[in-house]
């Protein structure tokens, strides 16, 4: 009997009752190189989400919403926060190159969203001089090999390398005790400077506009482990996480080293969250009906032509951080394949199909070939990306605008049979087809 006279539960064996694993949370991923419009459908989750969650990246990646025909471009907020209900959690990130929050709406506006936001107190800072020192390092690079890695120069590769080499910053050291910060800020400067001596810190002025942030910082800051666990295990919620980056462009799994420095595949839901595998529902792969890439790496099915100049056209495709304009190449079900590998996606969303309704020949790289054979893995090598060979199944286009359908049923049936030709190879259901730019553009399959 316990002290309140209530029977205990009974245990076979002395074992511990199993307990349930609590809420589930749904996971939005990219699944090529970025840019497959995750924003839109992480928007349309979120108007029916408690929490909305970034897991992992920084202020390099680039999300588009558009609503009511106004356009939000976010970098560091996760997409869903236009949801006013919603509370925003942000994981292991560098939060002070993102000050305005860069939107283009009222400052105003966003006094009840910022009360809405919750930042994980390991999250790492992103100093100015990170982002200097980037830029010095894509400088070396192409001085020293004849080419760089195309970042978008906003310090994720620095901040990273100064987590892993443990002298980095995190928010719980600036709104704990400031004069230990200021000491420790110092140090990873003067390191900074005696690796690249020419570039330039304003210490004292640095250090005087962190101390300006604590005020407004500090009652965000929160233990992220608890307060995800508190949500794991309280009453039900729906708890949307948004990936940034993509696949791959994952340090470990991605085209390295043309990449970025988290791991943006599934894995970084639990590391940037500190959240148990056991609580990741369903995990939705975001792809575009074609592939684009931003900078520099393999691109087996690049399309550097006329093809690929109306996909970049149709699709204005320029990167939302950076505003170089993407690389545009038919649809790679080998790399979907090994995204799927290693992200089990429950289901997918295919975007911008409507981009494709001009062509009157569609083709899709079905297989890699090389050396005369088709090869049944993805290169991790480079140099061995750029030499396969791809292998292509051709479908007639559609002619037809497609953008007011609301219904698969009203599409046309070629383009009804290329989005079956995806799921049927790759395994996934498909779920949401994008047929435009706006929250309403979206046909629900199930």
């Amino acid at each position: 009997m316990s002290e309140n006279g209530a029977s205990a539960p009974h245990v076979p064996n002395g074992e511990c009752a199993p307990r349930s694993p609590g809420n589930k949370v749904t996971v939005v991923l990219g699944a090529q190189w970025g840019d497959e419009g995750k924003g839109k459908l992480v928007d349309l989750l979120a108007q029916d989400a408690d929490i909305v969650c970034r897991c992992q990246g920084g202020n390099n990646a680039g999300h588009t919403v558009v609503v009511d025909s106004v356009e939000y471009d976010f970098h560091l907020l996760p997409s869903g926060i236009i949801n006013p209900k919603v509370i925003a959690f942000i994981g292991k990130y560098g939060i002070f190159q993102n000050r305005n929050f860069n939107t283009n709406t009222s400052p105003d506006s966003w006094s009840s969203i910022l009360e809405a936001i919750n930042i994980h107190y390991s999250s790492g800072h992103i100093f100015d001089f990170h982002q200097a020192a980037d830029g010095i390092q894509e400088q070396q690079r192409q001085e020293q090999a004849g080419k760089n890695l195309g970042t978008t120069k906003k310090g994720i590769g620095p901040v990273y390398s100064s987590k892993a080499a443990r002298s980095g910053l995190r928010m719980c050291d600036l709104v704990s005790d400031f004069g230990e910060f200021s000491e420790r800020f110092k140090v990873l400067a003067n390191q900074y400077k005696a690796i690249y001596p020419t570039l330039e810190i304003d210490l004292e002025g640095e250090l005087k506009k962190l101390k300006g942030y604590i005020e407004r910082i500090k009652p965000m800051v929160r233990d992220g482990v608890y307060f995800i666990h508190e949500a794991l295990r309280g009453p039900p919620k729906k708890i949307l996480v948004e990936g940034a980056n993509a696949a791959l462009l994952d340090i470990d799994f991605g085209t390295y080293p043309f990449v970025t420095s988290s791991n943006c595949t599934v894995g970084g839901v639990c590391t940037g969250l500190g959240m148990p595998p056991q609580n990741v529902g369903e995990v939705y792969g975001v792809v575009k009906a074609y592939t684009t890439r931003v900078g520099i790496g393999a691109f087996p099915t690049e399309q550097d032509n006329e093809i690929g100049e109306l996909l970049q056209k149709r699709g204005k495709e320029v990167g939302v951080t950076t505003g170089r304009k993407r690389r545009c190449g038919w649809l790679d079900l080998v790399l979907l394949r090994y995204a799927h590998m290693i992200n089990g996606f429950t289901a997918l969303a295919v975007m911008k199909l409507d981009i494709l309704d001009v062509f009157p020949e569609i083709k899709v790289g079905v297989a890699y070939v090389l050396n005369g054979e088709i090869i049944p893995h993805f290169p991790a090598n480079q140099e061995v990306l750029n030499k396969v060979e791809v292998k292509y199944e051709t479908f007639p286009g559609w002619d037809t605008d497609i953008s007011n359908a609301r219904t698969f049923d009203e599409l046309p049936v070629n383009a009804q049979n290329y989005v079956r030709f995806i799921e049927m190879e790759l395994g996934i259901p498909v779920k949401w087809i994008g047929v435009g730019k706006s929250r309403e553009s979206m046909i629900h399959m199930f």
